[in-house]
């Protein structure tokens, strides 16, 4: 089992705001956008035919030559970075299609090489032929796919699409995507503009191509060579008529823009909305976060969180691994557009680090979950038939990468940890051993969700999810039990240690105890006064405000 760890923190930032262009403004910003498009596509093609070769190898300098006669230099230095960035990215996404390839089939055929309905070795096979027909069919076409992205990765030419896969795809089927040629072609324009102008520690307000002054929130763009023409500011640059204000995050850019401090800016089309936006990004510093183990040394509570469909379960444990108070329920509605889901999942975010402040936690524990391998597997390991679907549909509606980027940076930004832990059997564990508890200190009805995050959290600081049994009373006010640590044993030198005392057992030994049960008693027996059958003894128990007795010398 993985052992918990602290989440970094992000490594940049990222604001937005909107620019409310004029005709004139949008016309100007299109030609730029499509004139600067043609020629990144042009040098991303050409990065792709060079292959895999070593960073001094990738004729870089040379294709940043060819490019600044037909823009600048700044300009052509950002298009032969995003040409790298998006040939490494298509690489590394080959690489992670070849494990899930790998792994599917190797999956698939143990499973084939079983005679149908019988177990070998621990390996089930199929249950009938013509599902085991099927899943043979199946193993070929991986096994093709996974020849042909062997050929690819050895040639080092991924397949990228500038504009997207899905885009293209659509165009095929326009009724299908409920969309006509003509909105379909603004969409696919839209997508290959390039505005994009990276920072320059030094520059006029930390970019140079694009530059936003802080004082009155004007925007400046410098043309091309071969746009020079419509430039209506000094030195070749455009200056738009609208201004821009950034309020996320706005002190923070306005310290680095008056510092001259690196801003890369990107200007996007959004042509469903008609709108286009200005996009600030920097990176940030470094932290430092603090390790699981340093958490519970310092006694630290989290905010145990269980991701589910629908709704977020989550428990307060403090430092001892306990829960504390009422579990929660963030209910989260993921449905509806992209946006719109985006905007609730940050909502149910803002709800937990909200929770987590108030109850004085300085961090939240999650699973660190990841279904990609699942995914690619499919039913070989998320079960079989109604329920099988019923599992993978249930997959399928958890936005784990999502919700885990999200809780990042938002926490980061609340001044709090985020610990991930492993996933295994935490729903069945918890369930099994802190439902009943919970539900008994609980006046709302408990979940194995609930129970889930409970034993999320004793992992997170590094306790095991089982519980000391007898320890927890129904109701305390009713039952009296003898205080014992529940989740910080006292260690003891090995070959000392004693058989627990439980209410009622006497001391063996020479240590004095006030009365048998190990507690103050509330009406202590005389020996001298001798029993009568059928006679109710007085009950004895810790006196309510004293703390019990430990059995030690005074």
């Amino acid at each position: 089992m993985a052992p918990p760890f602290t989440i970094a923190a992000p490594a940049g930032a990222r604001i937005r705001d909107r620019l409310r262009l004029y005709s004139a403004d949008e016309k100007v910003l299109t030609l730029l956008g499509e004139h600067l498009g043609h020629h990144a596509r042009v040098d991303l093609a050409e990065r792709v035919r060079i292959g895999r070769v070593a960073v001094e190898d990738n004729r870089r300098a040379e294709r940043k030559r060819a490019l600044t006669k037909v823009s600048s230099s700044r300009w052509a230095g950002a298009i032969t970075r995003a040409s790298e960035d998006q040939f490494q990215l298509s690489l590394r996404c080959l690489f992670d299609e070849r494990a899930s390839l790998r792994r599917a089939i190797a999956k698939i055929g143990k499973r084939v090489a079983v005679p149908c309905g019988q177990r070998v070795g621990g390996v089930r096979g199929y249950s009938d032929q013509a599902e085991r027909a099927q899943k043979q069919y199946r193993l070929r076409l991986l096994t093709a796919r996974l020849a042909e992205l062997e050929a690819r990765i050895q040639a080092g030419h991924p397949a990228i699409v500038v504009g997207g896969r899905r885009l293209v795809k659509n165009r095929h089927s326009l009724a299908d995507a409920g969309l006509g040629e003509r909105e379909w072609r603004e969409r696919w324009d839209a997508a290959r503009l390039f505005l994009t102008a990276d920072g320059e520690s030094g520059a006029p307000y930390g970019n140079y191509t694009i530059s936003v002054d802080p004082a009155d929130g004007t925007v400046t763009i410098v043309l091309p060579e071969p746009l020079r023409h419509l430039a209506n500011a000094p030195r070749g640059r455009y200056r738009l008529a609208c201004t821009v204000m950034f309020n996320h995050r706005g002190e923070e850019w306005v310290d680095r823009v008056t510092a001259n401090q690196a801003v890369r800016y990107d200007i996007t089309h959004d042509p469903v909305r008609g709108r286009w936006y200005l996009d600030a990004s920097w990176s940030t510093p470094k932290a430092v976060r603090p390790t699981p183990d340093e958490l519970t040394a310092g006694g630290a509570r989290l905010l145990a969180v269980d991701l589910n469909v629908g709704h977020l379960a989550a428990c307060v444990v403090d430092p001892h691994g306990n829960p504390v108070g009422e579990p929660f329920t963030v209910f989260t509605s993921l449905t509806g557009p992209a946006s719109q889901r985006d905007g609730r999942l940050r909502a149910a975010i803002t709800e937990l680090t909200d929770l987590a402040k108030t109850h004085g936690c300085a961090g939240l524990a999650i699973e660190n979950l990841g279904f990609d391998d699942a995914r690619a597997i499919g039913r070989e390991t998320m079960g079989r038939g109604k329920r099988g679907k019923t599992f993978r549909r249930t997959v399928a509606g958890m936005p784990t990468a999502r919700f885990r980027e999200r809780l990042r940076g938002m926490a980061h930004h609340a001044g709090l940890v985020v610990v991930a832990v492993d996933p295994a059997y935490t729903s069945r564990w918890g369930g099994q051993h802190w439902q009943a508890p919970l539900q008994q200190q609980s006046k709302t009805t408990v979940t194995g969700h609930h129970a889930a995050s409970v034993a999320i959290g004793r992992r997170a600081l590094g306790y095991g999810i089982r519980r000391r049994p007898g320890v927890t009373a129904h109701d305390q006010r009713i039952v009296m039990r003898r205080a014992t640590g529940q989740t910080v044993p006292r260690p003891r030198a090995r070959g000392t240690t004693s058989p627990p005392r439980t209410t009622g057992t006497p001391h063996q030994g020479d240590r004095t105890c006030r009365d048998r049960s190990d507690q103050l008693a509330l009406f202590p027996v005389s020996k001298t006064v001798r029993e009568t059958p059928g006679a109710r003894r007085p009950a004895s128990g810790p006196v309510h405000g004293d703390s019990a007795n430990t059995g030690q010398l005074a």
